[in-house]
């Protein structure tokens, strides 16, 4: 009687100390310099404040290009230069360099509890549910679950910045995007440049819902 044959199997295992990396062609993050978290501090908590380059710069005693070097994380400013910006912000320096540690926003939303956006389409059975929100960062995401309801009407002369890309959850319908139409149903995605105008064209079944998620550049003072 023959003996079975064993095969080995090689596996590879993982440890913590290997670089995993998403399919996403994205630079990889670095860590911040005290420069720049510092820079990035000031930069939201003067946008927080309401207030301009200009203003903050004034209220300090320095100059416009000074502080736009310091936001930018281009200089080492020195502590009397700190403290003259922290109080002009009404923040104290301990408090400014407590919060200049690296972090990074996030935003969770349950399910049902988007905030209910008023935009131009609402007044034509166009619902918008903002999903998430951050205050900080180069590039701003608006991620909206839109529904369509009995009676919307058609809306193509939406132009705005940014890309938009839309993910069909049910229903169908005809998007228009510049000179081009699109039938769209469960699954399909579109993205495109939201300068040229767009929007839903017909509306193929009764119920539609979709999300959209537009970016575009955070301007900056």
């Amino acid at each position: 009687m023959a003996t079975p044959r064993r095969t080995s199997q090689r596996k590879t295992a993982i440890t913590q100390t290997d670089d995993l990396a998403t399919g996403s062609s994205a630079t990889p993050a670095r860590e911040l310099t005290l420069e720049e978290s510092l820079g990035a501090q000031i930069r939201e908590k003067r946008r927080k404040a309401d207030l301009t380059g200009t203003e903050l710069a004034n209220a300090a005693g320095i100059s416009l290009g000074m502080l736009s070097k310091i936001e930018n994380g281009q200089i080492s400013p020195s502590l009397a230069t700190l403290q003259s910006v922290s109080h002009a912000l009404n923040i104290s320096l301990s408090q400014l360099f407590a919060t200049a540690e690296e972090q990074r926003d996030c935003s969770f939303v349950r399910s049902g509890q988007g905030v209910t956006i008023e935009r131009r389409g609402t007044k034509a059975g166009h619902q918008y549910n903002l999903l998430g929100h951050l205050l900080s960062g180069p590039v701003v995401v608006e991620p909206y679950l839109i529904s369509l309801h009995e009676g919307a009407e058609p809306y193509v002369s939406f132009r705005h910045d940014g890309i938009e890309v839309i993910y069909m959850l049910t229903g169908r319908l005809i998007y228009r995007h510049g000179d081009q139409t699109y039938e769209m149903g469960p699954g399909d995605t579109l993205m495109f440049d939201s300068q040229a105008p767009h929007g839903p064209e017909k509306f193929l079944t009764g119920s539609i819902s979709y999300l959209s998620i537009i970016t575009y550049s955070r301007h900056t003072d």
